[in-house]
């Protein structure tokens, strides 16, 4: 009886889907508001920068993702950028340990604003209450993922269907009833631009709404159930961006048009801050109490569809590796009748439950992309130059345009966005001192070139093994 394998069952349909379910979450429900404080009248030039950068990304995603289309994503891509058996191991190993983390930290996240939305259909007037909500939805999500890879392609379709119908259902209620004037181009001009993108404001902001487009490129975690993925791949990248982009901005253009950006800026100064509720109060001026449940239980249903594919996703990475033989064996193992990694699903589950009862969205928030930027994004963009050089670009099936201005573009902005990645204040012990994401992520780099060290002794291989035995390196 041969091993079960993953199955290439996934269209340009399905892979679009879940990508997009994937990006919209809870996030742009969340971080809106977020945004408008931070950029007050150029709150939409923020969404712009956004999806410029998801842009550029997105091209360095669909030139890996349609040469390698194989399960794990950026774990196989930092592999053969660097070389498969020195530094290639030491990246890809890097980025799964960050994923045993940074991915349950994402549907924590996710979880956590499923909760603070939840609490305007049910108030929760006690502290475990919104906890007791969010580890319950990481719960659910495992048992639904618990199943075939072509059934959770039709679950993702229909969850999809839910989210464009919430998206076009906001717009429309903001097209139809505008209040408000929402400035398009940067209050004062264009000249007023270079001071805008650089400034300590959009570096905030900035920092949430690329947290609101992350997603993108889910598809490629999923590279080996992808059928004709050479096409398929970078096809639902972009559709996913332009996509997801214009529904960003039509929504906050709406809600701007109702809610005014002084007037977001003003709850968020009292202690009634209503603007974690932003989208229920929209629609309670627009069209009634009625509607605003109504509305937020879409909102609701769209932060679930959206943790349901990321789950999906990064379930496959863990796997991948293991597969590979750089990780630890159990993760290499699929269900026998239903052909999906089940361990890493309840690990990764299992970690994501317990991080939804610890921390707070916003701190989630900021060390997702502050573990995130370094090895993975600004590591992956460095590796495609390093495979272009090497391998030539002959038999890529996707070229990106402009080689290599987007490449560096994106290793600049995402060092821009680290960079830009505030503290937090914290109290223990009656004390207060602050927390740097930036130093956590190097943090968790050392810990994972420890491990890494360890793992390559107890196997004997590099940086360990004897240079007479060493395999050839490409």
């Amino acid at each position: 009886m041969s091993a079960p394998t993953l199955q290439r069952r996934l269209g340009l349909v399905q892979a679009t889907a879940l990508n997009m379910i994937d990006m919209v979450g809870i996030g742009p429900f969340v971080t809106l508001p977020l945004v408008m404080g931070f950029m007050g009248p150029n709150f939409l030039l923020a969404w712009l920068v956004g999806a410029a950068l998801a842009a550029v990304d997105g091209l360095i995603w669909s030139e890996l993702g349609a040469a390698y289309p194989e399960a794990g994503g950026s774990y196989r891509f930092l592999k053969l950028a660097y070389g498969e058996h020195k530094w290639g191991r030491y990246m890809s190993f890097l980025y799964v340990w960050q994923t045993l983390i940074q991915s349950p930290l994402v549907l924590a996240s996710g979880a956590i604003g499923f909760a603070q939305y939840f609490g305007y259909l049910v108030p929760m007037t006690e502290w475990w209450q919104p906890k007791a909500v969010a580890g319950t939805v990481v719960l659910l999500l495992v048992v639904l993922l618990y199943r075939r890879i072509e059934d959770i392609g039709k679950l993702g379709v229909a969850l999809w269907v839910g989210v464009l119908g919430l998206m076009g259902w906001l717009i429309f209620g903001g097209l139809t009833h505008p209040n408000h004037h929402v400035d398009i181009f940067p209050v004062g001009g264009f000249s007023a631009l270079p001071g805008l993108l650089i400034s300590a404001a959009m570096g905030q902001a900035a920092v949430k709404t690329i947290y609101s487009y992350l997603g993108y490129y889910n598809v490629c975690h999923l590279g080996a159930e992808i059928v004709n993925p050479q096409r398929v791949i970078p096809r639902s990248i972009f559709l996913s961006i332009l996509g997801i982009a214009a529904l960003y901005l039509l929504l906050n253009w709406s809600v701007g048009t109702v809610i005014p950006w002084q007037e977001v800026q003003g709850w968020q100064a009292s202690a009634g801050d209503k603007s974690q509720f932003i989208i229920s109060v929209f629609m309670e001026r627009l069209y009634g109490p009625a509607a605003a449940q109504a509305a937020t239980a879409l909102v609701l249903l769209v932060a679930f569809a959206s943790l349901f594919a990321v789950l999906l996703g990064y379930s496959r990475i863990p796997y991948a590796a293991a597969a590979d033989g750089e990780f630890l064996p159990i993760f290499g193992k699929l269900h026998p009748t239903k052909n999906f990694p089940y361990v890493s699903l309840l690990l990764l589950g299992g970690v994501g439950f317990v991080f939804s009862l610890l921390f707070r969205l916003g701190e989630v928030i900021s060390a997702i992309l502050a573990m995130r930027i370094l090895v993975q994004f600004v590591g992956q963009a460095v590796g495609l130059m390093l495979l272009r050089r090497r391998r030539g670009t002959a038999s890529l099936p996707f070229k990106m345009p402009l080689y290599p201005l987007p490449v560096v573009l994106a290793i600049i902005v995402w060092l821009f966005v680290f960079v830009g990645i505030a503290p937090v204040e914290v109290t223990w012990a009656g004390m207060h001192f602050k927390v740097y994401f930036q130093l956590a992520a190097l943090g968790m780099m050392a810990l994972g070139t420890g491990a890494f060290l360890l793992w390559s002794r107890s196997l004997g291989r590099w940086p360990y093994q004897s240079k007479s035995v060493q395999p050839y390196e490409e």
